[in-house]
């Protein structure tokens, strides 16, 4: 089968390159008990954030969609001393998941978890200027991508690299007449990449563990 190729060339890859350690397992494996389990970015998507993140020597990021904190804390290593995260997070079982795995890791001085929509944390991070982020990741709720793109782009600054996960949806974005507001979403936002004058995107497909997904990878102007 083509998944289990996929699969273990992508375990073949993690083995080199993506090693995880004690803390990165344990956070994963929390996952099982959010109300997402197994959505966690794979291990090799984190060590991506990771190179990326550092590429453009991130100080201050700000990730949306924080889940149990797993994408968090590859995003955190690629962070000098003095750097910061802010990561948003809906759900409350996820949130006091997260809480936990953070604190477990280290990284209480560096992150910073809030709770609650994005659309209203949003406003309240530009009104206490908190911003400009050189990196900002999102991987949260697929119908406001485009929102949250928009958003991101206010709060970043040129060199800026934006991140969004999950916007091929197993080729679900090709289904012209889909119901799904997931897929609805993401075909709105990948639509919406012809004409951002903002920043420069590209989409990324990828197949492994994951399945068939991609990340769109941009840099703000």
């Amino acid at each position: 089968m083509l998944q289990e190729k996929f699969k273990a060339v992508d375990d073949y890859i993690k083995e080199r390159v993506g090693i995880e350690d004690q803390i990165l397992i344990k956070t994963r494996e929390s996952s099982q008990y959010s109300t997402m389990p197994g959505a966690d970015i794979s291990a090799n998507q984190g060590k991506l954030l990771y190179i990326l993140a550092k590429s453009c020597c991130a100080k201050n990021i700000l990730e949306l969609g924080t889940l149990v904190g797993y994408s968090t804390i590859w995003l955190a290593r690629a962070l000098p001393k003095s750097g910061k995260i802010i990561t948003v997070e809906y759900e409350e079982t996820n949130y006091n998941i997260a809480c936990r795995n953070i604190e477990e890791a280290g990284y209480n001085d560096i992150v910073t978890i809030i709770r609650g929509k994005a659309l209203d944390v949003l406003p309240k991070i530009e009104k206490n200027h908190l911003y400009p982020f050189d990196f900002i990741f999102i991987d949260a709720d697929k119908p406001p991508y485009v929102e949250y793109l928009k958003w991101a782009i206010k709060l970043a600054r040129k060199g800026s690299i934006i991140v969004l996960d999950n916007v091929i949806r197993n080729g679900k974005i090709l289904e012209v007449d889909s119901s799904d507001p997931k897929v609805i979403g993401v075909q709105k936002f990948n639509d919406y990449l012809k004409e951002c004058k903002e920043a420069d995107f590209t989409i990324l497909q990828m197949v492994g563990e994951k399945e068939h997904d991609g990340m769109a990878i941009g840099v703000v102007k």
